[in-house]
């Protein structure tokens, strides 16, 4: 029976949970997830653990926070004062907000603190930090 290598086209069904149990994201229900080994379009861990599967085999994975979205970076947290940005969102600690930067990228960012005068960013991915477990089942390799 074939197995997953690097270049395949393949589709899972997946359930992400944190260490606590919560299921962050999931396949089920929706539809299976299609991606290209060794394209980056996931995260490392992810690809680690489909690679050398066959179609129809399960199993559980437990990815390191360094094989996921990594370590929460201090640096990426900031305070900017409202009158800094170009509109003046009614912004609720929680609230993700997609900034454009100077060199027009976008970066996606969370609300973690309101003021009258500032708000405080992060730019840290919401799962950064955290130790990922991931149900997968392989359900077809397209080649």
């Amino acid at each position: 029976m074939a197995q997953v290598k690097q270049g395949d086209t393949v589709k899972v069904n997946y359930t992400g949970r944190l260490s606590d149990g919560t299921i962050f994201d999931s396949s089920i229900g929706r539809h299976p997830m299609q991606f290209t080994m060794g394209k980056g379009q996931l995260i490392a861990g992810f690809e680690k653990a489909v690679l050398g599967m066959a179609a129809g085999d399960k199993k559980t994975v437990v990815i390191p926070c360094a094989e996921a979205y990594g370590l929460r970076q201090d640096s990426s947290i900031t305070e900017v004062e409202r009158k800094n940005l170009p509109t003046n969102p009614d912004a609720k600690v929680g609230q993700r907000l997609e900034l454009t930067q100077e060199d027009d990228s976008t970066v996606l960012v969370t609300v973690t603190g309101v003021s009258e005068t500032s708000l405080t960013l992060d730019a840290n991915h919401p799962l950064a930090g955290k130790d990922l477990t991931f149900e997968i089942e392989l359900l077809t390799i397209i080649g």
